[in-house]
């Protein structure tokens, strides 16, 4: 909660930051003499040939990545369509202003310069002079699609009315800033003063997202945790998805089981439908969870969660039916992280649960995780709603950065406390592979080898964990 404070913290500040380097201009028009005074367009002080361009340019280049840095940093994991849009209007703002200033100055200052005026009648200005003209209008458009969607979001959703009100108020001074501008445009007549108005409409509009995230004070929602019962039946399975998966990956696994077995599926915190991790996992955490969920189950694990599996079997020796360890992961006994390195992981694994809860997290899990999951382990109806969110993203990078962790924390385990004496399968997927060979003879496991299986058993061979299951049902028969 602390860490989504400060997170909210800075993005306030970088709108601040923004909405000053935005307003640049105002200063810099008084040392800079030269112009036609306020009939000239406030970019030509950032013209090539200006002496004074450099510190507008500086100013809207910081001025730029500011915004984006807010934009990325606003705690907002479920934007909804109308601040999806404004966010991203802001964010092409910023996006424009840099490559305006920073990429695409004028060379030289149309409406207060002859010369420069006759350059550009003949067509002798670069080609930055005249892309300037289009980034100009899109930083426009990104505000002014900001300042309708975002008001009306904030006033549908009864969150930061800062916003909602004050940009209600700033989208009518907008639209006639642009209706002016435009008409002196057309008309031929003076536009320096219109443009100044538009422009400063627009620094104002930047500070109120500052002074809202200052103020705002939202609570995150008590932390909720998927579980889905199936099928009746003992001992009860307790399935244990692999590393970032979710629930419904099972389907067709917990369908044939559910005739005989008591069938429980669960989401790890952050992933699925559970809602998002409050601190970096551990092994012990993960073991403790199993416990949680059923009593002496059976317990099918994929992965990096047989782990997790073997982890509770060897904590709680007299509560655990069996376990199927589906494709493990058993890689050569990890070394813990040095002091400095595993400092700065654990640092990035406490920012995660904040950074999750982001609207730049929210984006980059809506484009990223979708297509990756598509890839790895084919298309599923509920891949986008699930994927598409930044707290999954936040969760799966965290159980990554414990994966060598969790290695360690085992080899410790296995070293202090032994295997207790229940019944294992190991599923290996591919090419036998002496690492799983060795695992099972390590817990005296059953090793079956599915040659023409993937990593994603469940998906791909999900009969062949179905009937590892049974095996162990039949042995408790007998």
């Amino acid at each position: 909660m602390r860490a989504g404070r400060r997170l909210t913290k800075v993005a306030a500040y970088a709108f601040a930051v923004a909405a000053v380097g935005y307003s640049a201009w105002v200063p810099v028009q008084f040392l800079n003499t030269g112009l036609g005074g306020p009939g000239a367009y406030v970019s030509e002080l950032a013209a090539a040939d200006q002496p004074w361009s450099w510190l507008v340019r500086a100013a809207d280049v910081l001025s730029g990545i500011a915004c984006l840095t807010a934009v990325a940093l606003v705690p907002d994991e479920r934007p909804g369509r109308w601040a999806t849009a404004g966010w991203l209007g802001l964010a092409l703002l910023g996006v424009m202003t840099i490559l305006d200033s920073g990429a695409f100055p004028l060379d030289c200052a149309a409406l207060s310069d002859p010369s420069c005026t006759a350059a550009e009648a003949a067509g002798r200005v670069s080609a930055a002079h005249r892309i300037h003209t289009v980034t100009s209008a899109l930083a426009a458009a990104g505000a002014i699609l900001s300042l309708v969607a975002l008001p009306v979001s904030a006033l549908r959703r009864h969150r930061w009315p800062l916003i909602g009100y004050g940009g209600a108020v700033l989208a009518v001074l907008m639209t006639a800033a642009t209706a002016w501008t435009l008409a002196a445009i057309a008309s031929g007549a003076p536009v320096g003063v219109a443009q100044r108005f538009q422009v400063a409409v627009i620094g104002l509009w930047l500070l109120l997202p500052a002074v809202a995230l200052w103020r705002d004070r939202t609570v995150p929602p008590p932390p909720k945790a998927h579980v889905l019962l199936e099928g009746a039946g003992t001992p009860p399975v307790l399935i244990c998805a692999g590393m970032a998966a979710a629930w419904f990956h099972w389907d067709r696994v917990a369908a044939d089981l559910g005739r005989d077995h008591l069938v429980i599926r669960f989401d790890r915190p952050g992933l699925g439908l559970s809602s998002g991790h409050r601190t970096p996992p551990t092994l012990r955490e993960e073991a403790e969870r199993i416990g949680a969920l059923a009593d002496v189950p059976m317990v099918v694990a994929h992965s990096a969660a047989g782990r997790h599996a073997e982890a509770f079997a060897r904590l709680h020796p007299g509560r655990v039916a069996g376990l199927v360890l589906v494709d493990p992961s058993c890689d050569p006994v990890a070394r813990p992280r040095g002091t400095v390195r595993a400092a700065a992981v654990r640092a990035v694994q406490r920012a995660l649960p904040a950074l999750g809860g982001t609207f730049g997290a929210t984006v980059l899990a809506a484009v990223v995780l979708p297509v990756a999951h598509r890839l790895l382990m084919g298309a599923h109806d509920r891949a986008r709603a699930v994927y598409g969110r930044g707290r999954v993203l936040a969760a799966a990078l965290a159980e990554w950065l414990a994966y060598r962790d969790m290695a360690v924390e085992l080899g410790g385990l296995r070293v202090t406390h032994p295997f207790p004496d229940v019944p294992v399968v190991i599923l290996s997927a591919g090419p036998r592979d002496r690492c799983h060979r060795d695992l099972a003879a390590l817990l005296n496991a059953t090793l079956i080898s599915l040659p023409d299986s993937g990593h994603e058993v469940e998906l791909e061979r999900p009969g062949a964990i179905a009937e590892a299951v049974r095996m162990i049902s039949r042995f408790h028969d007998t």
